[in-house]
């Protein structure tokens, strides 16, 4: 969530790390304010359908930020990284309590 909350308030140094990666500016607090909303969408009770979007959205944007970060050669840890990230939120997604999963 504090990625999303720095990419939101544009924080200098999110900006920067995007910038590397050739996303326009305006689409940095587009893809925070997303991650925040799926963040909470998650930790809100109840809401199964929205949570399974939410853990999706999660998947999608680790697996392109790894993507991203792999097209433009950049470190191995920020490509490992947001895959981690990914795997937690299939881990998650998996091990969530039987009253959270659709029937």
């Amino acid at each position: 969530m504090l990625g999303g909350i720095g990419q939101i308030f544009q924080i200098k140094e999110v900006v920067d790390g995007f910038k590397t990666l050739g996303y326009p500016t305006y689409f940095i607090s587009i893809i925070g304010l997303w991650k925040v909303l799926a963040i909470i969408a998650i930790l809100v009770p109840k809401f199964p359908l929205l949570k399974e979007w939410a853990y999706a959205g999660v998947f999608f944007v680790m697996t392109g930020a790894s993507a991203s970060h792999l097209a433009v050669n950049d470190s191995p840890f920020h490509i490992i990284v947001p895959l981690v990230i990914a795997s937690l939120a299939i881990f998650s997604w998996y091990l969530r309590p039987a009253s959270r999963k659709l029937s």
